[in-house]
Formats: structure tokens, sequence, C-alpha cells
């Protein structure tokens, strides 16, 4: 194997496929991107990981909804699908029922608008001048055309 600045590309002239850098431009580019690629998609499934571990050492409604995150994670970012992610996050969730763990449903904290006096509303006030209407002359459309059956004679 050959190791050339990180990336690695399969010289086809060689018949043990021997690793090599892409020489065309949009190829190298290419293989970068899948390099970057790569590694966002292991960390994030190391992250998935890592919070179902953390739920199974120690089951909490923290460690649940962090587990349950980081899949919605994963499916955002398209690296699994959203029914495979479903299906994990149903499995973490009766694992932790069976733990003994208080599922919390998604509680969002209201926000309270704050009070303010209310105003009278005001009254609108007609204006002394009004827009005048200018009417436009009138065209007059030519009468449409009839047509005329013609006679046919026996």
């Amino acid at each position: 194997m050959l190791y050339i600045s990180g990336i690695l590309a399969y010289n086809r002239r060689s018949f043990n496929k021997r690793k090599t850098m892409p020489i065309i431009k949009s190829a190298i580019k290419r293989a970068r991107q899948a390099i970057k690629r790569r590694d966002k998609n292991v960390e994030i499934k190391k992250n998935i990981k890592s919070s179902k571990k953390a739920l199974d050492a120690k089951p909490s409604s923290a460690s649940l909804s962090k587990a349950q995150s980081e899949l919605d994670k994963a499916v955002k970012k398209g690296l699994i699908k959203k029914n495979t992610a479903s299906r994990r996050k149903s499995a973490l969730a009766k694992q932790a029922k069976t733990a003994g763990v208080k599922l919390e449903a998604g509680k969002k904290p209201v926000a309270t608008k704050p009070v303010t006096k209310k105003t009278p509303a005001k009254t609108p006030v007609k204006k002394a001048t009004e827009k005048k209407v200018v009417a436009k002359p009138a065209t007059k459309k030519a009468p449409a055309k009839k047509t005329v059956a013609k006679k046919t004679t026996k």
C-alpha cells in the first residue's frame, strides 16, 4: 500500500491493485471529500454507540434522550434511514422502560408572554380630502362578425 497525503486510490495499470494518488484534479478532490465524509460518518456512528453504552451502563431519561437525539442526527445527515432509527429508538425506549426509567414526553417549556396594559383601540380618522375618481372614456368595440351559411343549390 502506498499512502500519499492521506489519499488512497487504485492504480489500474498494476495487476496487484497497488494504491496510488489520482492524477486528475477532480478525482483528487473527490478522494479528499470521500475521506472527510467517511471521518464524519465514523464519528456519528461512534456517538450513537457511545450514547447507547451510556444508556446500558446507567439508564436515565437524560441518557435515553441523548441516544435518541444521536439517532435523529444520523437520519438528518443521511447516514441511516428513518425507519431504522425509529426501530432503534423504540428498542432503546423498551430497554429503558424495563430498567425502570420513567419515560418523559417531549415537553417544551411554554414561553409566557409579558403582561401588557390593554389600551383602547384608536378610532379611524376620516380624511377631509378624498381621491377623485376619474372616469375613462369608454371605447366602443366593433360588433362581432356573424358567419353566414352558404346556400347550396341543387
